[in-house]
Order: C-alpha cells, then sequence, then structure tokens
C-alpha cells in the first residue's frame, strides 16, 4: 500500500509540530522549508489538520500553528483514515471504476482487503506520541 503525498505531509506536519514545546507557534513557511515541500501544499494539509482538530491555528500578527492535542490522543491509523482519499489498493475494490471480468469470483480480493485492514491494524497501535519518543535526534535533524 502507497500513501499519497498528502498523508505523508500530513504525518511529517504532525511530528514537526509534536518536537516543539507546545506552547510554542510555527509558521507554515517554517515547516515548508525544513521538509522542502511546497507552502501552497501544506496551506492545505494545515487546513485540514486544524478542521480534523490535530492543528490549532492562530490568524493574525504573532500568530502561528501548533498541535491541537497531546501527540499521546492522536491515533496514526485514525489520521491516515482520514487523509487518504481511497483505499482501493486494486481495481476490483472501487465499483464504479471495476471492468476485471474474473472480479466476482476471484479470490485475491478479499486477500488484499484482509492485507489491508492488517496495514490499518498496525498503524492503530500508535500515536504521534510514539513516533516522536527520540524527539531530541528529531529536532537535531529538523533544525
Amino acid at each position: 500500500m502507497k500513501l499519497t503525498n498528502y498523508t505523508d505531509y500530513s504525518l511529517r506536519v504532525l511530528i514537526f509540530l509534536a518536537t516543539q514545546h507546545t506552547e510554542d507557534l510555527c509558521n507554515i513557511k517554517q515547516i515548508a522549508e525544513t521538509y522542502s515541500i511546497s507552502k501552497n501544499h501544506l496551506m492545505k494539509v494545515i487546513y485540514q489538520l486544524g478542521q480534523l482538530g490535530y492543528v490549532e491555528t492562530i490568524r493574525g500578527r504573532g500568530g502561528g500553528i501548533r498541535l491541537g492535542m497531546a501527540p499521546e490522543d492522536i491515533n496514526i491509523g485514525e489520521v491516515v483514515r482520514k487523509t487518504e482519499d481511497d483505499f482501493n489498493i486494486v481495481e476490483c475494490f472501487d465499483s464504479g471504476k471495476n471492468l476485471c471480468i474474473i472480479s466476482p469470483v476471484c479470490g485475491l480480493k478479499h486477500v488484499f482487503n484482509e492485507a489491508l485492514l492488517a496495514y490499518l491494524s498496525v498503524l492503530d497501535k500508535y500515536t504521534l506520541g510514539d513516533l516522536v519518543k527520540n524527539k531530541q535526534d528529531i529536532m537535531r535533524l529538523l533544525k
């Protein structure tokens, strides 16, 4: 399974913010430059993360962004589910675009579905807090 850049960027933003002091505000430009990601892409990502409550955005002069909840309360599986646009690993997962003639009797669809559920199950075991246990190492690389 391959994640979209959108989900990848969402997770990177959350990791970045989790390594900062919770009272410190960051800005999109700072994150974009750190990861060499388009500021415009990050604006969309951060907007959605704000809508989902993962990020708090403060507007105006002196504004910025920070985590909207504790890293231990941000489940990675949930973030992935909310930021991925679809989980159609193979054509037969999408009933509207499925042209495979063996789909009605094919066992492969069930195998892929089981694999997808296992993949998400593993992600559900981790929080953002788990990903930033080595905070000092991450901060050193982000600087």
